[in-house]
């Protein structure tokens, strides 16, 4: 099994930004990021619970991105759920590559993504993380399994993972599965399966298929105000309406590597820029250190990552080839 921890460094690497927390709002169900580099949003699921209190409420606009998103690796499901949201806000907002074949469905809820999937899934053995509202109408076209931590009628405790994950044809994951820190152990056990990662908490990166991952399921914003106003008036599905949409992408070897190849570009030339940057500022005499010298790391830390999963990936869809 692949380190738990590798998943998240991935994330913080392609966070690397010298960006500033311009909103942070935790509604009622959703968690919401705005940095100050535009259209710098993204969204996390809110904890189930609250407390009457958190320490840091009214101190993190104006602090690094970086800052809340090495929040990743906390316990506290706030500050996981905080931490994703950022991450996401500097991940999403970059463009992906026409290579990558992108299927919009504007249909306003969650059960849009298992209607585009069902000429797939019909008579198959299905396992879906999370109970998303009227999933239950799908029990009579597949062998469905719903696991859910906070138990509603017909579902299985999410502990029944282990037992059930390892024999299912398809396994639909939440990506909220990445803040609670069950991402790791799901995915492994679902190896074998058609996994799809869903949700507006995903990240959209192209290291997914080093998990297992088959299909991406997450989401586009469309009116950035509509989704503001929305999730701080505690909206649920209601941000399906007018402010996001869905977007499926399916991780095939051809898209991806392509996928992968536009992101070293990127990153290199970003990597380029800032050493440029750098030898100019020393060159100049100043006696500080470079600003940037820790993004300029991290962009390393990517570059290094991306071009592992390319190999990955390239060494996988032409083995057998020569």
């Amino acid at each position: 099994m692949t380190d738990p921890k590798y998943v998240y460094q991935l994330l913080l690497d392609h966070c690397a930004s010298n960006a500033v927390i311009e909103h942070l709002m935790i509604g009622v169900v959703w968690t919401l990021c705005q940095n100050n580099h535009n259209p710098g949003i993204g969204l996390a699921m809110s904890p189930a619970s609250h407390p009457r209190n958190l320490a840091w409420s009214g101190d993190l606009n104006g602090k690094a991105i970086t800052d809340l998103a090495n929040w990743i690796y906390s316990w506290d499901p706030h500050q996981a759920s905080v931490a994703l949201a950022a991450i996401n806000s500097c991940i999403n907002s970059q463009a992906m590559p026409e290579t990558v074949g992108i299927t919009t469905i504007s249909a306003s809820s969650n059960l849009a993504v298992f209607e585009h999937f069902l000429p797939l899934i019909q008579g198959q053995k299905v396992v879906v993380i999370d109970h998303y509202p009227g999933i239950e109408q799908y029990q009579t076209q597949m062998e469905l399994t719903v696991l859910e931590r906070q138990l509603q009628p017909g579902d299985l405790p999410d502990s029944a993972s282990e037992f059930l994950l390892p024999n299912a044809d398809w396994v639909f994951l939440t990506a909220s599965s990445l803040a609670n820190k069950t991402f790791p152990r799901l995915s492994t056990l679902a190896s074998s399966a058609k996994t799809v990662l869903m949700g507006p908490s995903l990240p959209w990166i192209p290291h997914w298929h080093e998990f297992g991952i088959d299909y991406l399921a997450g989401i586009e914003i469309l009116d950035a105000d509509c989704l503001l106003n929305t999730v701080a008036q505690g909206g649920g599905m209601k941000i399906f309406d007018h402010a996001i949409r869905y977007r499926i992408a399916e991780l095939n070897p051809v898209s991806n590597i392509s996928w992968l190849k536009q992101q070293i570009s990127d990153c290199y030339a970003k990597k380029a820029q800032l050493t440029a940057e750098m030898d100019a500022w020393y060159a100049a005499g100043k006696p500080q250190r470079f600003p940037d010298y820790e993004q300029l790391e991290t962009l390393n830390s990517r570059l290094s990552k991306l071009d592992s999963s390319y190999k990955l990936l390239w060494d996988q869809h032409h083995q057998g080839q020569d």
